[in-house]
């Protein structure tokens, strides 16, 4: 049984309301650029992004990492990682990053993300936005901007479909499948 968290204009509501946020936190709206997790991370950010461009009326760059051989659990995800090329097409010095991703959860993904953002260059700044917050971190890694944030158990998950990818809009909380 899965209950909603957010609808698709719930969804767009908080990706607004961020980029409005991201907005009011920086003088210099022009150094601004944003690079999404694959995979929703990516989506997300477009969105992000282009309501941000929106608002300040310019376009800030984006990009995207595939954080896989960046896990520190690799060996567990599966034998044969699909691994997709990260994508950042626009020089990092004197950027301000603005990282995103789906739900923030533990910290390893963004730890990853940050490994990996490190060999593209040296940002100005990395902060740090997700859709879902939902707490149980394993590392000292918290969110500049979040969308909503969502106490849950250790036993449960959040799924954030996109229409991009998942051909829908929706937030759920659901029970991890435990086989």
């Amino acid at each position: 049984m899965e209950k909603t968290i957010q609808t698709a204009q719930e969804m767009d509501k908080t990706l607004q309301r961020m980029a409005f946020e991201i907005l009011e936190r920086h003088a210099n709206p022009a150094n601004i650029a944003f690079v999404g997790i694959r995979t929703r991370g990516v989506f997300l950010a477009q969105r992000l992004k282009e309501k941000f461009d929106a608002a300040a009326k310019l376009t800030a760059p984006l990009g995207e990492l595939d954080i896989t051989l960046y896990r520190d659990d690799l060996s567990q995800v599966a034998d044969f990682p699909v691994i997709k090329p990260s994508n950042i097409g626009f020089d990092l010095k004197d950027k301000n990053v603005i990282l995103v991703d789906d739900v923030l959860y533990t910290g390893r993904t963004i730890r990853a993300a940050l490994t990996e953002l490190a060999d593209f260059g040296r940002p100005a700044t990395i902060e740090l936005a997700v859709l879902i917050d939902r707490g149980h971190r394993e590392l000292p890694v918290e969110a500049n901007y979040v969308g909503k944030k969502v106490p849950t158990a250790r036993k449960e998950v959040i799924h954030v479909k996109v229409k991009e990818y998942d051909g829908h809009e929706i937030v759920l909380l659901g029970e991890r499948d435990v086989r």
